[in-house]
């Protein structure tokens, strides 16, 4: 049976450029939609956290759906609620285990996994072993932790992806913030590729897969189990 890993951030705030904080954690779509994906095409599933601890979804991407989306998403992570509930410690985890390891968003990576080492490690190993890994939305965060090689380069430099652009993040959020994800992939080195505003958007660098926005989280899935067929 085919496995994946889900990397969640285990941030409930989100430190603002000005030290005031503001609600955070996973959002909602972009986990529910990839794991039922991978559900219901029978893959295995697990979860791991920064220390094992429990995540949190961000109430605002519940508060941003009509009632029929909202009901249907809570009723979702109520029914995964006790796997989500005890991640595996991130530390402990072995992700060649795994056939892919996927990271959803929000805006949590930004405060912990951008700067988390034992995530930094794993992504670094995934990376080196040509594996599959996958990151959404505000995900691709956890790539800024990973070193630069003995060359004095980034690893991913060079690589084509998205991730949440400065235009879907607005001109208030970025003023707010300690820093754009968006210029921060470029600066490293990212080729980075952005679709539309709040358009589906996967883009596929050997087996590097990331997705924009939390409308490209079941097309991010789909497109990884056509790779993986």
């Amino acid at each position: 049976m085919s496995k994946v890993l889900f990397v969640i951030s285990a941030a409930q705030e989100w430190t603002l450029a000005d030290g005031s904080t503001r609600e955070t954690g996973f959002w909602a779509e972009e986990l529910v939609a990839p794991h039922r994906t991978f559900a219901n095409a029978g893959w295995e599933i697990a979860f791991a956290t920064p220390g094992g601890r429990e995540p949190v979804v961000d109430e605002a991407s519940l508060e941003s759906l009509n009632e029929m989306q909202r009901e249907s998403q809570e009723d979702y992570l109520a029914a995964i609620h006790y796997e989500l509930s005890q991640p595996l410690d991130l530390a402990e985890v072995d992700e060649a285990d795994y056939d892919v390891v996927f990271y959803p968003g929000g805006h949590g990576p930004m405060e912990d996994l951008a700067e988390d080492a034992t995530s930094a490690a794993l992504l670094a190993r995934r990376h080196a072993a040509g594996r599959p890994l996958a990151l959404l939305c505000h995900a691709p965060a956890a790539l800024l932790a990973v070193p630069a090689d003995e060359n004095g380069e980034w690893p991913f430099a060079g690589y084509e992806m998205t991730a949440f652009s400065d235009v879907e993040e607005g001109e208030e959020t970025l003023a707010k913030a300690k820093w754009s994800l968006e210029q921060r992939l470029r600066e490293l080195g990212a080729d980075y590729r952005a679709a539309d505003p709040l358009q589906p958007n996967v883009v596929k660098d050997r087996h590097l897969f990331t997705g924009q926005n939390p409308v490209s989280s079941e097309p991010l899935a789909q497109r990884i189990l056509a790779a993986l067929r």
